[in-house]
């Protein structure tokens, strides 16, 4: 008996064409500098953006002296980040001073002191985590009072949703974040004593997208005033 042929192979399909690699996330999200339509001031703009959002959360001495042009009030409460490198899940706090631009008339932590930290320390983690190339926006925030504090003020950040799988997307999401408020330790004798909670909800926009968003605005704005004229 003779052996059937062995079959054939297929020949290789030479028209399929190969995917490209996907680029990083950080390409994906950042605008074409190489636009011709940006503009050398554009692209000026953009680098110089850029390093000064970097250099915000590099350590407590540029955050302070950036916010002393953009967040005065951030400036003038002294709060301070502190913690581990938070690329490998370290841990995050923030330490507000229990100074007289915090305290109110009856020589405690004011209310508003505590709510308002609450969204900035909040936004430092977020805007941290995530990089100079978005911009965070809260959008909801609400702050439980348990007992007053008499000394400064701890927060302590967790988030509710991983960051990291949101980011990778490259679109622009809500994030929520739980904060611990502690009053800190100033004798030896003492103990951290909790005197808040509070919860705060960001949404988080590549800068490319809201970009492309204020030009496509202006464009119909151009439109508008065309038809009118």
């Amino acid at each position: 008996m003779s052996s059937a042929p062995a079959p054939i192979p297929d020949a290789p399909d030479t028209t399929r064409e190969e995917t490209p690699p996907a680029r990083p996330v950080t390409e994906a999200i950042r605008p074409a500098l190489n636009d011709p339509e940006v503009g050398w001031i554009g692209k000026l703009i953009q680098r110089i953006e850029r390093k000064v959002s970097r250099l915000s959360t590099k350590n407590n001495f540029w955050h302070r002296s950036i916010a002393w042009i953009f967040l005065p009030l951030a400036y003038r409460s002294g709060i301070k980040f502190r913690g581990q490198d938070l690329s490998k899940d370290g841990e995050f706090e923030c330490v507000v001073p229990f100074s007289r631009f915090n305290k109110n008339w009856y020589n405690a932590m004011a209310g508003a002191a505590l709510l308002a930290n609450s969204e900035v320390a909040g936004g430092m983690y977020i805007f941290k985590r995530c990089g100079s190339d978005y911009t965070v926006v809260c959008k909801h925030l609400q702050y439980k009072f348990r007992r007053p504090c008499v000394g400064p003020a701890i927060y302590r950040v967790i988030p509710e949703e991983d960051i990291e799988p949101l980011v990778a997307t490259g679109d622009e999401f809500n994030i929520t974040v739980k904060m611990t408020i502690l009053q800190a330790v100033v004798k030896k004798d003492e103990r951290e004593r909790k005197v808040g909670e509070s919860v705060a909800t960001f949404h988080v926009t590549p800068k490319s997208m809201f970009r492309a968003r204020k030009a496509k605005q202006a464009e119909k704005e151009a439109a508008k005033a065309a038809r009118r004229g």
